[in-house]
């Protein structure tokens, strides 16, 4: 028995990283960028909730950037444009386009994960604001005036999201190294500029936007490592059964 133990480790390795096997490389992945998203979500959460020296960070940024925001018209109302494209309303909107489009193409397991990621996020959302019930920055003058809780921003969250999976999808079936590496530089760069919108009109917080983003891509890993093994999984009982199998979907 201890001679089996090395070559059973052995293919326990080579099936986690086997690109093609129902628990293999995908799910590897996935939980890799699960422990990483919630270790640093984790850490902020930790440190705003101790009243860390990021909370000082987080006032001093958010002063700074009201005061530039006050006399600066054309970039406030630019972002605060940004801002309301990526409410609620707006994030679920253009899941919602993506959706119709993914099932008119027959991405079943896609349309799962997405349907999973982005409302699903939101739920989540909502839930650790109420865990945490953390105050936006407060000035005597606000841009924008909310009544809900500050730590994770919302925006942001679902800026990771959906563009983090619009990446994964374009990544996914691209053909190149330089096409799987663009799409999560762009999706990138549109949740940095969501998060920076937030906090510019003075309704977050760095910590909360930077939490954010780690909670998103979390959630996102949870939904497309999930979809996948169920499309994996379908897919090998079709091949055990001896019946026609459907071409991998994510």
């Amino acid at each position: 028995m201890p001679n089996d133990i090395f070559p059973r480790l052995q293919r326990f390795a080579a099936a986690r990283f086997s690109p093609e096997g129902e628990y293999g490389l995908h799910l590897t992945a996935g939980l890799a960028m699960l422990l990483l998203a919630t270790a640093v979500f984790a850490r902020m959460a930790g440190a705003v909730a101790a009243g860390a020296p990021i909370t000082q960070l987080d006032v001093e940024v958010a002063n700074w950037l009201h005061a530039h925001a006050r006399v600066n018209d054309g970039l406030r109302q630019v972002l605060m444009a940004l801002t309301h494209l990526h409410s609620t309303p707006g994030i679920l909107g253009m899941a919602l386009v993506a959706g119709i489009w993914l099932v008119r193409n027959g991405h079943r397991y896609w349309t799962v994960a997405l349907v999973a990621s982005v409302p699903g996020g939101q739920v989540l959302n909502v839930l650790l604001k109420h865990t945490f019930e953390r105050a936006r920055p407060h000035f005597a003058e606000p841009l924008l005036e909310l009544s809900t809780y500050s730590f994770p921003s919302g925006h942001a969250m679902g800026a990771t999201v959906l563009y983090g999976f619009i990446a994964c999808y374009a990544a996914r079936h691209a053909r190149s190294w330089a096409g799987r590496v663009l799409p999560f530089v762009l999706a990138a760069a549109m949740v940095a500029t969501v998060a920076f919108s937030r906090m510019y009109l003075g309704v977050h917080y760095l910590s909360d936007v930077l939490a954010a983003a780690a909670e998103g891509c979390g959630w996102l890993a949870i939904c497309i490592t999930g979809a996948a093994t169920l499309n994996r999984r379908s897919r090998a009982r079709a091949r055990r059964a001896g019946e026609a199998v459907d071409p991998q979907d994510i």
